[in-house]
């Protein structure tokens, strides 16, 4: 069988998801981290977790399917790390002890984070404010039992750890867990490239998975890999870059 690209193994799954009914609003899933049907199973699955458990600084994605999660990590009483969109804002800071428990469902929203989180724009204020990070939740598209994930074809998961670990806020080895439907889980190898960041667990709505054989993980930020665009695009982005280039002289 010919080996797909990451772009036709995408469309694949979100042309599956919407085929099957799996897919839930906003619709279509095709060029987003996709919905699914048993989104909030998959997130009570990972609340069984050790790792979850034990864990007081959460990093999630804002995208639909990971609502639940973020919901569950205020309930627990967990600080909650999200992304502004496209990473052009930095970072938003979510403490469960300084919103009203009566306003979490919109605290977890975008808009809403924005209202009741503290915007982390700058690294000063990455690294005085957030706590080094105990586990991160990710959304997929597809992702197969090594671990290998696909995303959305952005980056910007990616480019998060790398900020993130260029900062010493999450080890090489930090936890990393995808919800995802069981039918975005693939049993063939997914191109991968040198700044891909690979997942521990896989949790669906029926299942959770330990991956084995999970390949390595970059050690930071590949600068020669960077589109210029997205340098121009994330102020964060381009400090960090300035913060090298100083240090190396």
């Amino acid at each position: 069988m010919k080996e797909l690209s990451k772009e036709e193994i995408r469309k694949m799954i979100w042309d599956l998801m919407v085929r099957k009914g799996i897919a839930r609003f906003p619709l279509p899933p095709h060029g987003r981290i996709p919905n699914f049907v048993g989104a909030e199973k998959a997130a009570r699955n990972l609340f069984s977790l050790a790792e979850w458990k034990k864990a007081e600084v959460v990093k999630v994605n804002p995208d639909s399917p990971q609502k639940y999660v973020r919901l569950g990590a205020l309930e627990h009483g967990k600080v909650l790390i999200m992304p502004t969109p496209r990473i052009r804002k930095g970072f938003i800071l979510l403490d469960p002890k300084r919103i009203p428990e009566r306003f979490f469902k919109e605290a977890i929203t975008i808009r809403g984070a924005f209202k009741w989180g503290v915007i982390l724009s700058s690294l000063n204020q990455l690294k005085s404010l957030v706590k080094k990070i105990d586990l991160i939740v990710e959304g997929s598209v597809a992702v197969n039992l090594n671990g290998n994930r696909l995303g959305k074809g952005e980056g910007y998961g990616e480019l998060e750890y790398a900020i993130l670990k260029e900062l010493g806020l999450i080890e090489k080895e930090v936890p990393i867990v995808t919800t995802v439907h069981d039918i975005q889980i693939l049993n063939f190898r997914l191109p991968q490239d040198p700044y891909d960041v690979p997942v521990d667990v896989i949790v669906t709505p029926s299942d959770v998975i330990r991956v084995k054989n999970r390949g390595p993980r970059p050690e930071g930020l590949l600068m020669e890999m960077l589109p210029p665009n997205k340098i121009k695009e994330i102020p964060i982005l381009a400090e960090l870059i300035r913060m090298k280039k100083s240090n190396r002289t």
